[in-house]
């Protein structure tokens, strides 16, 4: 239950807050917003505005905005129709730029969810900060401190008999000695000590020893105003590190690893128990790169949309209406194929984990 609820919460939050964006600004520049809905599928209940319908539908793992004029619509007897030209309450209608913030501010309005979702988290469990004792906070896997046995929450009270009472101290001992057996005297988590040989790696990049330790990690109590640097800094740096492992994954430097629905699914699952600060900081960085996503110019995504409103306001004149419908249709069945063959690599991963 607490999976189910937190895959609506993540996939709900984050789609609502984009298309809460394209409503407001739609709203903004007085175009008429045919349906705001939470879900997809049959309408389970809805409430009819003076333009707008409200609706809760069936499947709850997003929701959508239908704005007026900006496709074709269907009237009562099945026949298309489009908005009149003189209409001021159709999308179509409207300056270009008015309808470029229309677009642009779904995938913005994902960064500002992160950035909400970030502060949250810091207002409430402090700034991290490196704590400067002697104890071990994680290791890095396959390292000499984890190949010796050392652990989490293991205290190195000396190197080579030589007091080690903090981390600064600690590691000063240690990168020092480049490629040498050392002797670490530990304080295990039960109160006994133990003396491990542990040889050191040399840094290829500074040349300092490495044994593969990181230092604990303590929270301090931060301002809103502090939590809100932070927050923004913090939504900043994921974006920036998205941008670049994508950057390297077109290029070919690094291995194309993409999760589909399934792997989302699994990675929710388990920050949801994991906690709720792990969970709002996964489900922003999970909407920061909805954000981005939605911003390529990708056919039937936002993207697309601005590049299509972009070569209009060059041309002075928009491209033709049936064209770029087809070329929204040809890109959404094409999203939808690469979709469904993540997906299916998704499953088969978990088979051979499973196995």
């Amino acid at each position: 239950m607490v999976t189910v609820l937190a895959i609506i919460f993540v996939f709900g939050s984050m789609v609502m807050i984009h298309e809460l964006g394209h409503y407001m600004i739609a709203k903004w520049i007085g175009v008429r917003v045919i349906e705001f809905s939470f879900g997809f599928g049959p309408k389970i209940i809805g409430y009819q505005g003076k333009e707008t319908l409200y609706a809760w539908r069936l499947i709850p793992l997003g929701g959508f905005v239908k704005l007026h004029g900006m496709d074709a619509e269907v009237d009562e007897n099945g026949r298309t129709i489009l908005a009149p030209l003189d209409d001021k309450k159709s999308f179509m209608n409207k300056p270009v730029w008015q309808r470029m913030a229309a677009i642009a501010a779904g995938p913005l309005m994902n960064f500002v969810l992160a950035i909400i979702l970030f502060v949250g988290v810091f207002a409430y469990l402090g700034v991290p900060s490196q704590s400067n004792s002697n104890a071990i906070g994680s290791l890095v896997s396959g390292k000499p401190a984890a190949a010796a046995g050392i652990q989490p929450g293991d205290k190195i009270l000396a190197v080579n008999q030589e007091q080690t009472s903090d981390w600064n101290r600690l590691t000063e001992i240690i990168h020092a000695r480049p490629n040498q057996l050392l002797s670490l005297t530990v304080e295990r988590a039960n109160g006994k000590q133990q003396v491990v040989p542990v040889k050191t790696e040399k840094d290829a990049q500074t040349g300092y020893g490495m044994i593969g330790i990181a230092p604990e990690v303590i929270y301090l109590h931060a301002s809103i105003l502090q939590s809100a640097q932070f927050g923004l800094e913090r939504t900043v740096d994921f974006t920036k590190f998205i941008v670049v492992t994508l950057v390297q994954m077109i290029t070919g430097k690094i291995p194309a690893e993409v999760g589909g629905p399934v792997m989302i699914a699994q990675t929710i699952s388990e920050g949801a128990h994991e906690g709720l600060s792990n969970l709002l900081g996964l489900t922003g960085v999970l909407s920061i790169q909805l954000g981005l996503i939605n911003l390529f110019p990708i056919p039937a995504l936002d993207g697309s949309r601005l590049v299509f409103l972009l070569i209009e306001g060059l041309r002075g004149k928009p491209l033709n209406p049936e064209k770029e419908n087809m070329i929204h249709l040809v890109g959404f069945v094409l999203l939808m194929a690469l979709m469904i063959a993540v997906t299916y690599k998704d499953v088969l991963r978990l088979f051979v984990k499973a196995g």
